[in-house]
């Protein structure tokens, strides 16, 4: 586990709040400080995409807070662990955070398995926990709680952008390739039911281990299908991705005519391997850094501090540790049940989440998400410009509408 301390920096970013906040000093803290801890994969497949840079724009986060608003009335400390993809060690983690540590929330927690096993210890405990880089809907439906809050993105904003465009466009005739636990189950029926919703169908679908390095038999099945098959949907994401879209290439796919659509990409993986291997492939997306003036701005700061352009994920840490910080302010306190409150309903824009309400109901944040195709090498402008936005899902459009929610509190 390691502590660091809170630096300084300057703010850039303009939050709407809904009502006059007590100045940073006269937030009365429970134990004297606050503390913000970061769980996620820092060793393993999901590590370049979060990992230790999440941490960092975590700290980037606080220190522009508090050079916009004043210091808090006592230290606002990050901590981070790494949870290593397995659901019992992030549930050991996200009590040890809680109890031992007092913290205050836990922030990111990639991989759905684990993000659904510490949103178990929150609810125990009634410890706010904001998840920022899982994909499961289970989390505002099923698993919904009082204290887990869903912010970036899921698997139903993924598919409804993804598999509606790509049928539309390139193929209805779909065969998909998951990986075989929570993150990839959830995938493989949100990609299954926009497909048909859509006029396709998924002629076969496959599990595959997680991680893994080796998917030879599932390519050789695709080339099989064709030309029946239009589309290879990919649910992998992170180094399994990565391995994935390498070893397509290796098979020489492509030029056979077997379509990739890939359902969750993050810049790191077009990074790993350049955009030459995914040239064209069109994905959904909560965020990029080419997205506007504003975003590039942020990710300039976030490059000079890390060396590295930002993912979404990291993006998303930032500004989900703004808005709790934001909703500590606003509550006047950081006593959980208070938090939450001043987190429900709220409504807000940012270099990362535009258009966006915290859903009272079901906790899940929607926001404005955007259909994106990777560049052709000859588009490249400058280094990690790989993305071009295509259109944007307007916030009530880009997540699981309420009506469909099996969210119980």
């Amino acid at each position: 586990m390691k502590r660091w301390g809170v630096l300084v920096g300057a703010a850039v970013l303009t939050i709407a709040l809904v009502a006059p906040a007590p100045s940073q000093g006269q937030v009365r803290l429970t134990s004297g400080k606050i503390v913000i801890a970061v769980l996620n994969d820092q060793s393993g497949v999901y590590k370049d995409l979060s990992g230790p840079t999440s941490v960092e724009a975590v700290r980037m986060a606080v220190a522009d807070f508090e050079q916009q608003f004043g210091k808090f009335p006592g230290p606002v400390e990050i901590i981070s662990a790494d949870h290593q993809n397995k659901p019992d060690l992030a549930n050991v983690k996200a009590r040890e955070f809680y109890e031992r540590y007092g913290a205050n929330i836990i922030l990111d927690v990639p991989t759905s398995s684990a993000a659904l096993a510490v949103a178990e210890a929150a609810k125990e405990l009634k410890r706010l926990y904001i998840n920022i880089t899982a994909a499961t809907t289970q989390l505002t439906n099923d698993n919904c709680n009082k204290y887990t809050f869903h912010y970036a993105y899921d698997t139903y904003m993924l598919a409804n952008g993804t598999a509606t465009e790509v049928t539309k466009k390139i193929g209805k005739n779909w065969y998909i390739v998951y990986p075989n636990y929570a993150f990839g189950q959830d995938m493989e029926r949100s990609f299954r039911a926009a497909i048909e919703r859509s006029g396709g169908k998924v002629l076969l679908s496959d599990g595959t281990p997680f991680p893994n390095d080796d998917f030879s038999t599932y390519l050789i099945k695709a080339r099989t299908l064709r030309p029946t098959m239009h589309v290879l949907g990919v649910m992998q994401a992170g180094g399994d991705l990565v391995n994935f879209v390498k070893q397509y290439n290796e098979f020489g796919l492509r030029s056979k005519g077997v379509n990739l659509a890939i359902g969750l990409l993050f810049l790191s993986d077009v990074h790993a391997l350049g955009v030459q291997a995914f040239e064209g492939t069109l994905y959904t997306t909560p965020w990029e850094w080419v997205l506007d003036k504003q975003s590039r701005e942020w990710a300039d700061r976030f490059l000079a501090r890390t060396k590295v352009r930002p993912t979404f994920a990291h993006a998303g840490n930032y500004s989900a540790t703004w808005q709790y910080l934001s909703a500590v302010r606003r509550a006047g306190t950081d006593q959980p049940d208070a938090v939450v409150a001043a987190l429900e309903g709220f409504r807000f824009s940012d270099f990362f989440a535009r258009n966006a309400e915290i859903r009272r109901q079901d906790h899940r944040v929607i926001h404005d998400a955007y259909l994106a195709r990777v560049k052709a090498p000859s588009e490249v402008k400058e280094p990690w410009d790989y993305v071009e936005i295509l259109s944007t899902i307007p916030a009530g459009e880009a997540f699981q509408p309420l009506s469909a929610s099996k969210c119980k509190q």
